[in-house]
């Protein structure tokens, strides 16, 4: 919406401040002012000027030497190249060290052009003589200027005065973001309320005089809606003997203010109302209504039409329709009909002002690939209320104007008249939501000055139909929070809310994990959930792999976003590879982000959202260093159990000899591996590259946060080495497991420290030693404990095939 500063003056007089005090002001109160553009930017020392004589060039064949009149001291002799300029004509003038828009070599438009005393071929030029696209405006909003040649001023005009002012350009427009809730604002004079109220200045809207000559306009028009629900309101005016012409020079600018370029009078009063009431206007020529009357119909499934711009549309039967006896006349809400327009022989003209439903007319205007200014208003859905003082206040300027004789009365078809929204008034509750404690009379204070009653009797708000956003206390609470000042309402805790705060136990666990991972030298990534089917094809899953049963997604971004991921694998390993291929070497991320597993397809319920912990590395460890990240991050949520890593279920995405699965507590909790090069080189990672994949609904079941001190040993410890032969095929975590289990309670530490291959170890087995750290919290603990403790731990081991080393 935009609007300038001069027209809101009409309703605000007293409106004394600068175009950027009243942006930031405006902005605070609620109505967002996005900026304002200044007409009279770069424009200075222009005045009027009287050209006394106009001769040719000496040296030129186009341009001309003038000496110009301007009010003060001797005529300036001025050297000009317009085509239209003579003799006797009033122009304007920068003088001398004045400005005016445009670019030059030492400028830019932004600076504008500084004027200077210089010669052309040889003659000497004491100022310019400008055209209204040096004035920073266009033939297409100043009608009576050339579109290629000086602006000239009516013969009246007095020499020596302000030419901007005269062309109304000491004005500045503002643009306003208006929200969809705030229709009443889309209009000059809701704007203009909302300054008064911003500003404390009294507000003035239009006086509607009561217009018409004695005659019934019922005995000119009849008015039927067959469909009251998508019109609520038609109203309907005649206007006869009409004279078309240009409207006013204040009209005109208002206009060309909010960048609608003036026609004529009949057409500039139903723009200057839809911008000033907000409420769109259509006319039409009466002669051409068939019967001369107006049906409000849907359209036929198939019907044509041709609107006002020559384009033909096809309709269907969820658009509607202004119709006369005969034929359709206009698409209601968007454009009127290339058969009933106003034309220059045009002598008696119907008026309509109507309320159309605004989804309706939304819809209809994306249905048809049409959408005009009339359309955009009427979509946010109109107060009704507002058509007949706009029809009446269209009138109203005809009479004044002389551009036609107003029938008496006026047609209105409104059978369900829409009334106000009565609030309760609680200003202890308002005070209570704001955290303030402003008076009950300063809050009727705000409501009085932007139009709402209050009834001290019932105790009660009363919101004018304009005003839709208003309908409950809270509402209330925000006029009274931006008329009191949102920069004066102290920071309070909310009321009646538990106010200590905490996180939820699966937040907990997510941010040991994010913890873990980032001490480990990993940065965390965000991936899409959104994906392409192709990747289970370059992650090697089989055909028959549950992870390829994904969500579609209705209406993609395209094929690359078209399913909801059932891995996490993809995003992790885009990221890396997109650091691979930017040179970046060493690189470690993870991510915490869910996947969508659907229970069946097609959906007949919300798909399960399990949320994965994903750690990705290339360059900068191995497997066991991604194996320890995931241990790490075991030990932090107090799981103490030894979890186990099996190979007995290959993942085809990750090497054939390098990848397990993850158990805890008998539950496979993820996985581990180092991806297979077939996939590493179908994303372009030249390096090998280990992931692991927590399912973290599965890990949380184990977790604990229950942590009990442990003061310091008082007793020694004991320790023991074991050196062994192992079969190749046996693991760390199967002999890790069984000195874990049969090493009791005294067992306080178990760890590898040696693993060799080669002679004189025999092919197939494997030499490992582990250090084993035994002790007692009650008591030293004797020899005999500990040897009892290490043959269990032994036999256990011959269990294995394991053997002493020797």
């Amino acid at each position: 919406m935009n609007i300038s500063m001069s027209w809101l003056k009409q309703y605000v007089p007293d409106l004394d401040v600068t175009p950027k005090e009243f942006c930031d002001a405006m902005t605070l109160s609620g109505t967002k002012a996005e900026g304002y553009t200044a007409l009279d930017a770069n424009l200075e020392n222009i005045v009027v000027g009287k050209i006394l004589t106009c001769e040719p060039h000496p040296d030129s064949d186009h341009l001309h030497v003038c000496t110009v009149d301007v009010g003060e001291g001797e005529p300036l002799q001025i050297v000009c190249g317009a085509p239209n300029v003579a003799a006797g004509q009033k122009v304007p003038v920068v003088l001398v060290g004045g400005k005016v828009c445009g670019t030059h070599s030492g400028g830019s438009a932004e600076d504008g052009i500084v004027i200077r005393k210089g010669k052309l071929r040889g003659v000497e030029s004491n100022g310019m003589i400008c055209s209204i696209d040096e004035l920073g405006s266009s033939s297409e909003f100043y009608p009576e200027a050339p579109s290629d040649g000086i602006y000239v001023f009516p013969e009246d005009t007095p020499v020596g005065a302000d030419a901007v002012e005269l062309l109304g350009l000491h004005d500045a427009v503002v643009e306003f973001e208006i929200t969809s809730n705030r229709v009443d604002c889309y209009s000059a004079i809701g704007i203009a309320r909302e300054a008064a109220a911003t500003f404390r200045r009294a507000f003035h809207p239009p006086v509607v005089a009561e217009t018409g000559n004695s005659e019934d306009v019922n005995d000119y028009v009849s008015v039927e809606v067959k469909d009251t629900e998508l019109c609520p309101r038609f109203t309907a005016r005649v206007v006869k003997n009409v004279k078309i012409g240009p409207s006013p020079k204040w009209m005109q600018r208002c206009l060309a203010s909010n960048g609608i370029r003036p026609i004529n009078n009949i057409v500039d009063i139903t723009n200057y109302i839809m911008e000033e009431y907000g409420q769109p206007m259509h006319s039409y020529d009466y002669d051409m209504i068939a019967g001369h009357r107006i049906i409000v119909r849907r359209a036929d499934d198939g019907e044509k039409f041709v609107t006002l711009d020559g384009q033909e549309h096809t309709l269907d039967d969820r658009m509607l329709m202004i119709c006369d006896a005969e034929k359709a006349v206009g698409l209601a809400g968007i454009m009127g009909g290339e058969n009933s327009m106003i034309t220059d022989n045009c002598t008696t003209v119907l008026f309509e002002a109507a309320n159309f439903d605004g989804t309706n007319i939304r819809l209809t205007s994306k249905r048809i690939g049409h959408q005009t200014d009339a359309s955009q208003k009427f979509d946010k859905g109109l107060d009704p209320n507002t058509a007949r003082e706009a029809i009446d206040r269209a009138c109203q300027l005809i009479e004044e104007f002389g551009c036609g004789e107003v029938v008496g009365g006026c047609v209105d078809v409104y059978p369900v008249k829409r009334e106000p929204a009565v609030i309760p008034f609680e200003p202890e509750k308002i005070n209570a939501m704001l955290g303030t404690a402003i008076p009950a009379e300063e809050m009727i204070g705000y409501f009085e000055t932007e139009g709402l009653e209050y009834d001290r009797e019932k105790g009660v708000v009363i919101a004018p139909t304009f005003r839709q956003d208003l309908l409950r206390t809270c509402d209330l609470a925000e006029e009274v929070a931006r008329f009191y000042g949102y920069d004066r309402i102290p920071v309070t805790l909310p009321g009646g809310a538990a106010t200590a705060g905490g996180i939820t136990f699966e937040m907990r666990v997510r941010e040991i994990a994010r913890g873990a991972a980032e001490d480990c030298g990993f940065s965390e990534g965000y991936c899409y959930s959104f994906e392409s089917p192709r990747i289970f094809d370059r992650l090697l899953f089989d055909a028959d792999a549950p992870e390829r049963k994904a969500i579609e997604i209705r209406n993609p971004l395209g094929p690359d976003y078209s399913i909801m991921r059932t891995t996490s694998l993809n995003g992790i390993l885009t990221s890396l590879a997109t650091n691979y291929n930017r040179r970046n070497r060493g690189v470690k991320l993870y991510e915490l982000g869910n996947v969508y597993l659907a229970k069946e397809l097609p959906l007949t319920e919300l798909p399960d959202e399990r949320m994965r912990f994903t750690l990705g590395m290339f360059g900068s460890g191995d497997f066991f260093d991604m194996k320890g990240v995931v241990e790490l991050f075991f030990d932090r949520l107090g799981m103490t159990l030894v979890p186990e890593y099996r190979t007995d279920a290959p993942m085809n995405y990750f090497h054939p000899g390098r990848q397990a699965r993850i158990f805890y507590g008998g539950t496979c909790v993820g996985e581990i591996g180092e991806v297979h090069p077939d996939v590493m080189k179908s994303y372009g990672i030249g390096e090998r590259t280990y992931i692991a994949v927590l399912d973290l609904p599965a890990v949380t079941g184990f977790a604990t946060f229950d942590r009990k001190y442990r003061g310091i040993a008082k007793y020694p410890a004991v320790s023991r080495d074991i050196s062994m032969i192992v079969p190749k095929n046996v693991t760390h975590a199967q002999i890790e497991k069984v000195i874990s289990e049969r090493g009791g309670k005294i067992l306080e530490d178990c760890r590898l420290f040696d693993i060799y291959e080669g002679a004189p170890i025999l092919p197939g087995f494997k030499s490992m030693a582990y250090s084993l750290r035994f002790r007692d919290s009650g008591k030293t603990l004797e020899d005999a404990e500990v040897q009892s403790a290490m043959h269990k731990i032994l036999n256990g081991l011959l269990e294995l095939g394991i053997e002493l080393r020797k």
